[in-house]
């Protein structure tokens, strides 16, 4: 039996929750990498720092309760201030607030990682056009992001805009500054730009829509595979299914074989995230 590993997915107790773990696992998943989701989808309305930790809360009782269930399923969480919280809070709080606010969350993010409730920081910055202060602010908040992952030994998952040859590089570029080797940054919802992301260190999470993994296989093995699932009711299926990551596998090791994928959902996140992938 070969590991499927689904680098970035949400569950959420409004949605369809631990349900949608079986439904991973029923495709032939068997680890999820759980990330904390924004928190106004939560209905946490945040004015300090520390209503973030109700969020991360939330995410970590999913994570204990697929793990001390008979699933099937591994879940190791992420956690961390989603970039769109920015204009929310520079709305209601006015920019510098809302970076002080953000940073405390990923200060009581690391905190978890400290104590071993969590294997990774989540970043970015804002994938939609913003102000020049806001776009400043937010490489701000996520370079300090980058700097606590490396104080913390841990890996992070930036979630940013569309990105091309030199976006990839700027991101690298900024993980440098912080501290952090880029081989500890994950790009979530990446491109199959495979060769591009080797040569700048950083790691894509290559999003298993159409195409995109053969597109990835075509230049190598060195990604993950993901489907941002938001398990959002009012959008079900976005972005995409949590049967996506594992149907997508077992078609494509009938043309790949087995070998590459042992790589893609084993190797790859153990040396990325220094977790265990065990089947």
């Amino acid at each position: 039996m070969i590991p499927i590993t689904d680098n970035h997915i949400h569950l959420d107790y409004r949605g369809k929750g631990i349900a949608a773990a079986k439904e991973f696992a029923r495709a032939g998943g068997t680890h999820i990498i759980l990330v904390s989701k924004p928190s106004w989808t939560l209905g946490i309305d945040v004015t300090k720092p520390d209503d973030f930790r109700l969020v991360f809360e939330e995410t970590i009782n999913i994570v204990r309760e697929i793990n001390m269930s008979d699933i099937g399923v591994v879940a190791f969480p992420v956690l961390g201030v989603h970039p769109a919280e920015i204009t929310r809070l520079t709305e209601r709080f006015g920019l510098k607030q809302a970076e002080e606010l953000m940073i405390g969350g990923l200060e009581i993010a690391q905190k978890f990682v400290l104590e071993n409730e969590a294997i990774a920081i989540k970043t970015g910055r804002p994938h939609y056009e913003v102000s020049a202060s806001v776009w400043d602010a937010s490489n701000r908040i996520m370079a300090y992001a980058m700097t606590l992952a490396h104080e913390s030994g841990c890996a992070v998952q930036l979630h940013t805009e569309t990105v091309d040859a030199t976006a990839i590089a700027d991101l690298a570029r900024i993980a440098r500054s912080a501290g952090i080797s880029p081989e500890k940054v994950v790009k979530h919802y990446a491109p199959p730009l495979v060769n591009i992301f080797e040569q700048e260190g950083i790691f894509p999470g290559v999003l298993a829509g159409k195409g995109a993994i053969e597109a990835a296989l075509a230049e190598g093995s060195r990604f993950m595979m993901e489907t941002d699932y938001i398990d959002d009711p009012e959008r079900p299926g976005a972005v995409l299914g949590p049967k996506t990551v594992p149907r997508r596998t077992l078609q494509l090791i009938e043309r790949f074989g087995e070998e590459v994928f042992w790589k893609v959902h084993k190797e790859n996140p153990e040396q990325v995230y220094g977790i265990e992938i065990e089947v």
